[in-house]
Formats: C-alpha cells, structure tokens, sequence
C-alpha cells in the first residue's frame, strides 16, 4: 500500500489545486468556484482561444500548460475523471476570441461526453466552438477497442504547436485542420514495472510479477494486451520506437519531434538513460530527431512507467513549435 500526504479523503486535488494557483498566480488565474484556470497573459493576436483539460492526476497536464504561447484555459477534474460541462462551458466563454475558442480533447469516452455537451452549450449562446481529438496511443490501436486508440502523451506536443499557431492568429477552422493533421502524425507507447496507487485506498491499480512489465499500459492504469520481461532497456526501447516508426512511417526527410516522459515513479536518471536509447534507435533508423523532451510532462499519479512519443514535424510544425511559450511546465 501507498500512502499519499493529504489532509483527508476527497480532499487531495482541491488543495493541490489551490496550492497550484498560488504557486502561479504570475502566470493564471484560477477560479475556485467552477474550477479552471485560465492564462493571465494570452496573445493580443489570438482570434482563438485554447483550451484543454481532464483528470487530476496527469500532472503537469493540463493546468501546467496554462500561459502565454500555448492553453489559455484548463479545467481539471476529480482524479483520472473528467472535467464537468459546467466547467468546460464556462471557462470556454470566459476565454473564447473573436473566432470562439478550440477544445484539444484526449480521446476517452467521458471527455468526449463533457466536452461534447460544453460544446452545444456553447454553439446556443452564440460562441464558435470546434475540437481537435488526441488519439495517440500505439496499444489502444486495435479495431476490437470501439472507442478507438486513447489519448495520451501527444496531448503536450498538439497543445505547443496549436498555442504558436494560435499565436499567429490563425483562425478556427485552421487550427481544426492543423490539430487533425498533427494528432494523426503522433503515437505514444508506455511501458510500466508497477502499477499507481489509489488515492484513499493505497492499493494498486494491477499487480505485476518481479522482472515483469505491462508493455502498453495506459495512463489510468488500462492493462495491456500482454506482458514482457523488462530485460536491458535498450531492448525495451529498441522495441517501443521501431514499432512507433512502423505505425508513422516518417519518410527519410521528415524529422520527428519526441517526448520521453515519465509516469510518476521513474527517476531522471532513467529517463536520460531511455532518451539516449531512442536516438540510437532513431539514428539507426535514420530518422532525424529535430526536438525532444524529457521529463515528466504527463503522469499517472506514482506509476513505474514512461512514454514515448513521437511526431512527424515539417518547417511550419517545427516553427510552431519553437514558439515562445510561458508555462508552469514548459517556457523558453
């Protein structure tokens, strides 16, 4: 069993978040009553606001990218919960530009459904709304899985390069064609040694035998199709990234962008260790990694996992990318 420093059950994630809101109260404002953030320093160019959210849990996703440069708004729920519509739809008319405001949604089926209703509810009040749906992850990409692959770590990637196309001004219906090109040009595939814990309970999601790894874990603890024994990790890696190159198929002038993001238990040292493992693979492979981050950009509460991500960039991507942006979690 795990136990978590909180005050009492329940009350782990409106304390976080309060502390959150404090810590950066230079960069977002929070509203404790309907609970979203919203960025205090947005673009004057931007004709469209971002916004973003899900489950407590994952963080720094999704209030850690709140700022100028990428979310001008992010509502958050109970852990690994959807946010409410209520939430969505007021923080979106609280946000929305001259052009409405832009859902960046993970595909899992409660945010889906609030974010779907925030969207109506938005649409009859007279505020342009549209969605980019994130579906990235490589394990979840199987035609018996009806709600189709889960959105993941290319969550962070979409978000940066729509903030600094936002950025541009560019307009709804843009950002809705650049979003579907970006979330299809992205996979994720994680691998875990031990599940995380529950909150309240301190039990773990799933039990794994020592010496074994759930390949393909998701990031609310979704077991995978299969397990492995976790062996050297330049194999596990090896492993991870020709099958991430298999499903995106970049051709031999296209860079990639990559995450290699921790899931809440792996130490730094570790996840140096895997980058390194990634760009041997990708130099074999001859593909050219162009950027990357390592870190913990998307968690699951004290998983021993990571992920990698991968994204097919070209100029106008890698230009949006390098942005300038202004963030909890990411700012240069």
């Amino acid at each position: 069993m795990a136990t978590y420093f909180e005050n009492g059950t329940g009350e782990l994630v409106p304390d976080a978040l309060a502390g959150f809101a404090r810590a950066h109260a230079d960069l977002m404002a929070h509203d404790p009553v309907d609970g979203f953030f919203t960025a205090r320093h947005p673009s004057p160019a931007r004709r469209v606001a971002l916004l973003s959210g899900g489950g407590s849990g994952h963080e720094p996703l999704h209030a850690g990218y709140v700022g100028a440069g990428m979310l001008d708004a992010a509502c958050p729920g109970r852990v690994f919960a959807s946010p409410h519509n209520r939430q969505i739809f007021r923080a979106s008319r609280s946000v929305a530009g001259p052009e409405g405001v832009l859902h960046i949604v993970k595909n899992y089926t409660g945010d889906r459904i609030n974010f779907g209703i925030a969207a109506e509810r938005l649409t009859d009040a007279g505020v342009p709304c549209a969605r980019v749906l994130v579906d990235d992850d490589l394990a979840s990409d199987s035609g018996t899985i009806a709600a189709g692959r889960r959105g993941t770590g290319a969550t962070v990637l979409v978000e940066k390069v729509l903030g600094g196309a936002a950025d541009t001004g560019m307009g709804l219906e843009g950002l809705v064609e650049l979003g579907t090109v970006l979330a299809g040009r992205c996979r994720t595939l994680a691998a875990a040694s031990a599940a995380h814990h529950a909150p309240g309970t301190g039990e773990p999601a799933f039990e794994l035998l020592p010496g074994e790894l759930e390949y393909g874990v998701g990031i609310h603890g979704e077991r995978a199709d299969r397990t492995r024994a976790q062996g050297r990790v330049g194999a596990l890696v090896e492993d991870m990234t020709g099958a991430l190159l298999d499903a995106l198929r970049p051709g031999p002038e296209d860079p990639v962008i990559a995450l290699v993001n921790g899931l809440g238990s792996v130490t730094s040292l570790e996840l140096y260790g895997i980058f390194g493992e990634l760009g041997r693979v990708l130099d074999a492979r001859r593909t050219r990694l162009a950027r990357h981050l390592v870190g913990n950009y998307v968690t699951a509460l004290d998983m021993r996992g990571f992920s990698l991500t991968l994204m097919v960039a070209d100029r106008a991507t890698l230009d949006f990318y390098d942005a300038p942006v202004r963030t909890p979690a990411l700012r240069w």
